[in-house]
């Protein structure tokens, strides 16, 4: 989050229930956050904790509920959204200039995770890792008060976990809000911690 952000983000899902193939994904779900807040989201596969950031990122509707979301989201999942013909500077530059970021955001998001030397190799070349790391790269340059992380973890060495763990308590120290869906448990200090189950939060 920059300064140009003018308003104190806030997140708030108050008894949510999302079906999805005739299946309860959860019910009755409440979720609150503001400026500052990094949320982590646990539990098994299949818990709905995907469900839950793509239904925060407006990808999903709810079958019941109330959501209020001040300010702008940005989600990183296993879809990258970068074009992979384009170099990997390119691609996040396409998604930056919609955002209005600066070319000195786009170059910090790329030192962010390590991105700098790859600037210039074509998306389709990335390793699994270095994917992960240019669709966190797109959320950091968005210039969005509130990240949605869905597995962020995953392929990430240590040195690149610690990036990304750097990277979140810099939004938040910015007045940001972080929710990440990880397995792992918490690495950094967090706001609050959800295990959900198949009926919504159970710990």
């Amino acid at each position: 989050m920059t300064s140009r952000q003018a308003y104190a983000p806030s997140l708030r899902l108050e008894k949510i229930a999302v079906v999805r193939g005739n299946r309860l994904v959860f019910g009755a779900l409440s979720v609150m956050a503001g400026a500052g807040d990094v949320i982590w989201i646990r539990g098994a596969n299949g818990c709905g904790k995907s469900t839950l950031l793509r239904l925060v990122a407006g990808l999903l509707s709810k079958t019941s509920g109330e959501i209020s979301i001040e300010g702008n989201v940005a989600l990183a999942d296993e879809n990258v959204a970068l074009d992979p013909n384009l170099t990997v500077e390119r691609a996040l530059r396409f998604w930056a200039d919609l955002d209005a970021a600066t070319a000195a955001e786009r170059e910090s998001a790329l030192s962010a995770m390590d991105l700098l030397g790859l600037s210039e190799v074509p998306v389709r070349f990335l390793s699994t890792g270095q994917r992960k790391r240019a669709g966190i790269a797109r959320v950091l340059a968005s210039n969005a008060p509130i990240w949605l992380l869905d597995e962020p973890y995953n392929g990430l060495d240590s040195a690149n976990c610690a990036r990304l763990d750097q990277a979140i308590l810099k939004q938040v120290a910015a007045g940001g809000i972080v929710l990440v869906a990880a397995h792992q448990a918490p690495s950094i200090n967090v706001a609050h911690s959800l295990l959900l189950d198949r009926q919504g939060i159970a710990a």
